[in-house]
């Protein structure tokens, strides 16, 4: 059972790992070399990771023929959305809320690589599931 405080933990590791990326490779590269990177990263760190998760999307009840790509879900509870911009916008973190409610999952961490410091970058988003697990 998840609790509030292993998924914090869980993404306060993921974002070490995305720290150890950005030190070996530095913040120029595309976001599909990140990514590649940081799966590899996360891989020999003991993680579960998925990479490029299709998700069906749904209107009243119908699948339809469209699907998002989700970067990266470590462990089944945290999504991961890596961006290599300038800015990180609303619209960013609305994507990421929007791929957590589809996987029904309830963190995400959205993180921008074209940074000298990744560490003010590392956006942490929850979601009600997130609310509803336990503390402890």
């Amino acid at each position: 059972m998840h609790t509030k405080k292993s998924v914090t933990e869980l993404g306060y590791k993921i974002i070490g790992c995305a720290i150890e990326v950005h030190k070996e490779i530095g913040p120029g590269l595309l976001e599909a070399i990140h990514e590649d990177c940081l799966f590899a990263e996360l891989q020999s760190n003991g993680f579960e990771v998925k990479k490029q998760v299709k998700l069906p999307v749904f209107y009243k009840g119908k699948r339809l023929n469209k699907t998002y790509r989700v970067d990266l879900i470590v462990d089944n509870i945290i999504i991961l959305e890596l961006k290599v911009l300038e800015y990180i916008l609303p619209v960013h973190r609305a994507q990421l809320l929007s791929y957590m409610k589809l996987a029904q999952i309830p963190k995400g961490i959205l993180i921008n690589f074209h940074t000298d410091n990744i560490t003010k970058t590392g956006i942490h988003l929850v979601n009600e599931l997130f609310k509803k697990l336990p503390e402890e």
